[in-house]
């Protein structure tokens, strides 16, 4: 009796470490919607239900930002915000545009002027390819960041780097305005 009794206290252990498992998943929120005078965006695949939506043109003042983007459609990411622009990329490219370099002038000035600062430097891409090629060419965006920023007289240990491939876009979408904001390298400062 024993053996049975202790069996089942431990299936029921199981199952619910299993239920507390698959509820607690992380999950990333994304609402898609209409902001007043955007274009339209590609048409949803036919298997998927059209969703209704009216446009919100103005956060109601209760609303945290977070929660005031999503409301107006944009995307809301675990990303972390940055003082700096983010770096832009053309497609399927890791080389500097000038646009690019201006970004990372004003970056190198404020990391020479805090010099106990430190910066993770986020390489991004958008959502064509594979996801090992991506990785690695999120990384590649991400080192040539670093490698403008240490010419300009940044310390290289005071910058690291991380790729996300297409693993967190910035817009959801599936069109070249999104693609385009997906090309990024992104700085965080720690």
């Amino acid at each position: 009796m024993n053996g049975t009794f202790s069996w089942k206290w431990a299936a029921l252990a199981l199952v619910l470490a299993v239920a507390l498992a698959a509820g607690c998943a992380k999950k990333q929120t994304v609402k898609s919607g209409v902001e007043a005078g955007a274009p339209p965006t590609e048409a949803a695949p036919a298997a998927e239900a059209p969703v209704k939506e009216t446009p919100i043109t103005e956060a109601p003042p209760m609303m945290t930002a977070k929660e005031a983007e999503a409301a107006r459609g944009v995307a809301v990411t675990e990303e972390k915000p940055s003082r700096f622009e983010d770096v832009r990329f053309d497609f399927d490219k890791s080389e500097l545009r000038e646009e690019g370099k201006v970004v990372c002038q004003g970056v190198a000035a404020y990391m020479k002027s805090h010099p106990r600062a430190t910066l993770v430097i986020e390489g991004h891409c958008d959502e064509r390819g594979t996801a090992e090629y991506n990785l690695a060419l999120g990384e590649r965006r991400a080192t040539a960041v670093k490698n403008y920023l240490v010419s300009l007289g940044v310390p290289k240990a005071a910058i690291s780097t991380v790729s996300f491939g297409k693993e967190r876009p910035l817009d959801p979408g599936h069109n070249e305005e999104a693609w385009a904001k997906n090309r990024r390298a992104h700085f965080i400062l720690k």
